[in-house]
């Protein structure tokens, strides 16, 4: 499957959409960054109070009845406190795993152990006091790894260690999703066990920052998708206009307006067609000039043969000849004749082509016509006239009779067919037929030997796309060649 596209307007929509959907999850990525931040400040901050009003209260414990007041103290702060000379609880420190132990009189471990590797102990200690917090319900969650708390517990300990004194450590316990904070209170310590806030991206992503990153990529691509089409716009309409002029019709110039490049461009190729045109121009007028010029010649020649006391065998071969020439010149005058600025007018095309073949008819020519019931359409009639003339003289010239004219409605196409039983075109000689100057091969010569100037389907195809219509050649059943001309019932643009 190919990924990269082969369209400049696939590649730039393909960059755009890549380098905005990095720009957002970037985006999303910051703001759980942030908001991770955010909540963590948040925390510290409100169980800062609550040491501080723990402390306070622990301070004016009376000694009578005091795991009484731990546990009243607990329920109403929502916590869970461990006195001194109870079991220490094991938990995640800033500087990896510790595991419990038996504190002294004063408050303080006489034996730690650091554990490395492996699993934590699970468990809380036997010597905790008070209820669970409300917002714990003691179930055992995935443990997650030891490097996710790090960071944030060297923070939460340098912040309480600034605001709480000396002696302040902190413990995670990630199943239980307990915080442990080690608060010291006069010559005692207390362990006071605080619940986790949903650990940095285990709670789902808010619906709502979700929703607004969905609307801001649409937008996004959306944008990325007007912009790639506005870049590519001028280049779609230069590659259209070449392909005009490789099909030989001349596309109107290009704007010289937008980015310097492609005005650069559209200016360059506005230059070749004019030249091009020019070009055509002074060809047409040569081609008319000559063919002008031969033409009176070739009447006083007429004149002379057919005044000259010559056999009538020989007279008839001169005149033959001189009609052939005066043939080929006529050729070359519609040839180099435009019909562009000729306007069209909606006429029944059964009415351009019936004289045509009647004019075949008077002249001995086996040549039938079957009109169809079509509409009108807009056409310039001399120049389909002589589009219908060549092709009929073309089938009697190279074909082989009867020659037959038909005329019908196809797909918003009115359709002239003229049709000989000759030996047929090969496919792959039917595009090269249809330029200027090129002769059918010996297989399908002319009837009377006549060489031909290779201009009659050549001036089929121009006229053909004038109208914004299409000449092909194709094979008939049983023999012979169909030429096929498709005219649209609507004016080309």
């Amino acid at each position: 499957m190919r990924v990269w596209p082969r369209t400049l307007f696939g590649r730039l929509a393909l960059v755009l959409v890549g380098v905005l959907v990095l720009a957002v999850l970037a985006t999303i990525l910051l703001f759980r960054q942030d908001r991770t931040a955010l909540i963590v400040r948040h925390f510290g901050e409100t169980k800062l109070v609550q040491l501080h009003v723990l402390r306070a209260a622990l301070q004016s414990l009376p000694d009578e009845g005091r795991r009484d007041a731990l546990q009243r103290l607990a329920r109403e702060h929502g916590v869970r406190i461990l006195a001194g000379g109870e079991r220490e609880p094991s938990g995640m420190t800033s500087r990896g795993w510790r595991s419990g132990a038996r504190m002294g009189r004063d408050g303080d471990a006489p034996g730690p152990r650091m554990r490395e590797g492996g699993g934590p102990r699970m468990r809380d200690g036997p010597g905790m006091r008070g209820p669970p917090p409300p917002d714990v319900d003691g179930t055992p969650e995935p443990a997650s790894g030891p490097g996710a708390w790090l960071p944030l517990l060297a923070e939460l300990e340098s912040r309480f260690a600034d605001a709480l004194g000396p002696g302040v450590e902190v413990r995670v316990q990630p199943r239980a999703q307990l915080l442990w904070v080690r608060l010291p209170v006069a010559d005692d310590a207390y362990w006071i066990g605080f619940a986790l806030p949903p650990r940095p991206g285990a709670e789902p992503e808010p619906t709502r920052a979700l929703v607004l990153s969905l609307a801001l990529l649409l937008a996004l691509l959306a944008a990325a998708f007007v912009f790639a089409r506005y870049l590519a716009r001028p280049l779609r309409e230069l590659e259209g206009a070449v392909a005009k002029v490789g099909r030989g019709e001349t596309p109107p110039p290009l704007p010289e307006s937008g980015p310097s490049e492609i005005a650069s461009v559209n200016r360059g190729f506005n230059a070749m067609l004019a030249n091009l045109r020019q070009i055509e121009r002074d060809r047409a007028v040569l081609l008319a000039g000559v063919s002008h010029d031969l033409r009176t010649p070739l009447a006083r020649l007429r004149l002379g043969v057919e005044l000259a006391g010559a056999d009538a065998a020989t007279r008839e071969g001169m005149v033959a000849d001189i009609e052939e020439m005066d043939r080929v010149i006529g050729q070359f005058l519609d040839f180099a004749r435009g019909d562009d600025a000729v306007a069209a007018e909606m006429r029944d095309v059964n009415d351009v082509v019936r004289p045509v073949v009647e004019r075949a008819r008077l002249a001995g020519r086996d040549v039938r016509f079957a009109p169809g019931s079509v509409p009108a359409l807009p056409m310039r009639p001399t120049a389909i006239a002589r589009l219908v003339s060549n092709l009929v003289d073309n089938a009697l010239a190279y074909g082989a009779p009867p020659v037959e004219v038909a005329t019908y409605a196809r797909d918003a196409h009115v359709v002239v067919d003229v049709a000989d039983r000759g030996p047929g075109i090969r496919p792959e000689d039917v595009e090269r037929l249809k330029q200027p100057f090129t002769r059918a091969e010996a297989a399908r010569a002319r009837a009377d030997g006549a060489a031909g100037a290779g201009l009659g389907l050549a001036i089929v195809e121009r006229i053909a796309r004038l109208h914004g219509g299409r000449f092909d050649l194709l094979p008939r059943d049983g023999g012979g060649t169909i030429a096929r001309v498709e005219l649209p019932l609507r004016a080309p643009r």
